[in-house]
C-alpha cells in the first residue's frame, strides 16, 4: 500500500462529497433531527429517552454511513471510475483504505455532532464519559462505512442498494437489544444476535450509560465492533475487480 496514493484517493472522494450538499445534510442533520424527535416523543419519560437515546447513538451513524457510502461507491463502480483507477498503478488496498479514510472523516464529524447534541443540548443522562460514547458512535459509523463499501459490489443500481437495508441493517436493529433484552429472546434469535456487530454497539452504549468508567465489557464490545469493521473492509477489497464483467 502506498500512502501517497491512498491519501490522494481520500482527497478525491472528499472533494466529490463537498459538491453534494444533500449528502452532507443527510449525514449531519438527519441523526440530530431524529434524536430531537425522540426527545419530544419521550417528553414525559426522560429515563426512557436516556436508555433508547444512547442505543440510537450507536445505530444512527451505522445506518446513515451505510447508505451514503454504498450509494457513493456504487456510482463510482457503475460509471467506470473504479475500473479506470484500478487500471493505473493503484492497489486495491490503496483504493479501499482511501475510501475508508474519506468516509471516516465524515464519520468523525457526524458522530461528534450527534453525540454533542444528545449530551449537551438534549441532556442525555449517562454515567460514563461522553468521550466513550463518542468513541463507540465513531466505531459504529466506521462499521457502516465498511458495510456500505462491501454491499456496493452486489448492487446494480441505487434502488438495489436501498433494498439491502431490510436484508442487512433491519434484522440487526430488531435483534440488537433495542426493543427487548437479547437474553429474553428465543434461543435461536439470541444466538443470531450474538454474532451481529450492532448488538455489541448497543451493548457498548449501555455500558457507558450505566458505568462511570470503561468496563471490561465495554472494551470487549469496542474490540468486536472495530474488528467487524476491519473484516468487512477486507471483504470489500476482495470484491474490487480490475475489469468489469
Amino acid at each position: 500500500m502506498n500512502a501517497a496514493r491512498t491519501l490522494a484517493t481520500a482527497r478525491r472522494v472528499l472533494r466529490q462529497l463537498a459538491h453534494d450538499p444533500r449528502t452532507i445534510a443527510l449525514l449531519l442533520l438527519v441523526p440530530v433531527l431524529l434524536l430531537v424527535l425522540l426527545y419530544y416523543v419521550f417528553d414525559a419519560d426522560r429515563r426512557s429517552f436516556d436508555s433508547i437515546g444512547a442505543s440510537l447513538l450507536g445505530i444512527f451513524p451505522l445506518v446513515t454511513m451505510f447508505l451514503v457510502t454504498s450509494i457513493a461507491t456504487l456510482r463510482e463502480r457503475t460509471s467506470g471510475t473504479l475500473e479506470r483507477l484500478l487500471s493505473m498503478p493503484l492497489g486495491k488496498a490503496d483504493l479501499i483504505v482511501g475510501y475508508a479514510l474519506a468516509f471516516g472523516v465524515l464519520a468523525v464529524v457526524q458522530a461528534s455532532v450527534a453525540t454533542g447534541v444528545a449530551v449537551w443540548f438534549l441532556d442525555l443522562d449517562i454515567a460514563g464519559s461522553p468521550w466513550l460514547l463518542l468513541f463507540i458512535a465513531l466505531l459504529d459509523a466506521l462499521l457502516g462505512t465498511a458495510l456500505g463499501l462491501f454491499v456496493s459490489a452486489f448492487a446494480a443500481s441505487e434502488f438495489q442498494v436501498v433494498q439491502f437495508m431490510p436484508a442487512i441493517v433491519f434484522p440487526q436493529i430488531l435483534l440488537c437489544g433495542l426493543f427487548a433484552p437479547r437474553g429474553s429472546m428465543q434461543p435461536a434469535l439470541e444466538a443470531v444476535s450474538n454474532v451481529l456487530p450492532m448488538s455489541y454497539a448497543v451493548d457498548g452504549m449501555t455500558e457507558v450509560l450505566k458505568h462511570p468508567d470503561a468496563t471490561g465489557d465495554f472494551v470487549r464490545d469496542a474490540v468486536i465492533v472495530a474488528g467487524s469493521a476491519l473484516l468487512v473492509l477486507f471483504l470489500g477489497a476482495a470484491t474490487l475487480r480490475r475489469r468489469t464483467a
